[in-house]
């Protein structure tokens, strides 16, 4: 996951930008890490992202950047960094913040996630490993955070420095069973657990409210932010679309942007892939109502819903949350 854009944003405004740029509150503790989104003037996603707020500090680059109020670390999917970066600039010129935006995307590697039941005691191992083994080991961002909704950590990590914490990950890690996980497993276990993934779930043309990242939107405080008025106001008339999962008992392959089905009309699926927790097809979709009005929850639940794929269509359960641990546990730990 070293593609990951790594943004630092500093400045005498700083804070101000942030409160503006990102839907969440990310003014928490020094250290701490909050998932947000930034939007548009329409209300539209224009990306989801971690905001790491840093203690004031003299310049560590890349971890640390010199800073003597507000500063905040950003991390962004690879492959819409440069769109961000423009975003954000846009912004800024916009509203005549003074902040700097400093990229260090080139100078820090990542590895993604060290997930699992046993990855808060493998990182305190591999933590004492590398604190007596290595005289010589670079400082390491650690941030609590999962995309596969399991415990775990990321590790953001100096570019000369990657190797050797990947090797001491995976040897602290051997007695647990550790072992390498690609792109494809991320893909399958995020769209299990129900998280967002921009460009396929996520648009400019969506919303946090359409796309159930209500939670990510700091409405219920007086700080405003970009496209707060938009979602007032959709909040107000009622959603017209809205995500759904859908899961098919059918083992049948699906990749995503197949038709959804309701009672019959079709309604919307924007990503697919296949569940090996549930052991079904799982994709997730926005529907709307053919007549022009406002998909609740009961919406949903009254409907009989199909998959179609190449020509077949394949009966669906719709889920209003994700069909895998509902209620949260297993990225808190609480396994069992």
């Amino acid at each position: 996951m070293s593609y990951f854009g790594k943004f630092y944003l500093t400045g005498p405004d700083a804070k101000k930008a942030a409160d503006w740029l990102f839907t969440a509150d990310v003014n928490k503790a020094p250290g701490s890490t909050v998932y947000t989104c930034m939007l548009n003037k329409r209300g539209g996603v224009e990306s989801d992202l971690t905001v790491s707020r840093l203690e004031p500090s003299p310049a560590h680059l890349p971890l640390t950047p010199e800073s003597n109020s507000e500063a905040y670390y950003l991390a962004i999917g690879g492959g819409v960094a440069q769109h961000n970066w423009s975003h954000i600039q846009a912004v800024l010129q916009d509203q005549g913040f003074r902040c700097t935006v400093i990229e260090h995307t080139e100078d820090m590697g990542m590895i993604s996630s060290i997930q699992g039941h046993k990855s808060r005691v493998l990182k305190q191992t591999t933590v004492h490993s590398c604190t007596h083994t290595l005289s010589n080991f670079s400082s390491v961002r650690a941030m609590r955070l999962s995309f596969v909704g399991e415990m775990g950590w990321e590790l953001h990590i100096p570019k000369e420095s990657c190797l050797p914490v990947y090797h001491a990950v995976m040897v602290a890690g051997a007695k647990y069973g550790i072992c390498n996980a690609g792109y494809r497993a991320i893909d399958s276990l995020s769209i299990e657990k129900g998280y967002r993934h921009w460009h396929a779930d996520l648009h400019p043309d969506d919303t946090p409210l359409e796309a159930g990242l209500a939670f990510t939107c700091k409405m219920k405080t007086s700080i405003p932010f970009l496209g707060w008025k938009a979602l007032e106001a959709q909040k107000a008339e009622g959603l017209r679309r809205r995500i759904v999962c859908f899961t098919v008992d059918e083992k049948v392959p699906m990749f995503g942007l197949e038709t959804i089905f309701r009672n019959s009309v079709p309604v919307g699926l924007r990503r697919s892939e296949f569940g090996f927790a549930i052991d079904k097809t799982i994709g997730y979709g926005y529907i709307c109502n053919p007549d022009g009005g406002v998909v609740s929850p009961d919406f949903v639940r009254s409907g009989e819903f199909a998959l179609e794929r190449m020509g077949v269509t394949y009966k669906a359960t719709a889920h209003l949350k994700s069909p895998f641990d509902p209620e949260n546990k297993r990225v808190k730990g609480i396994y069992g």
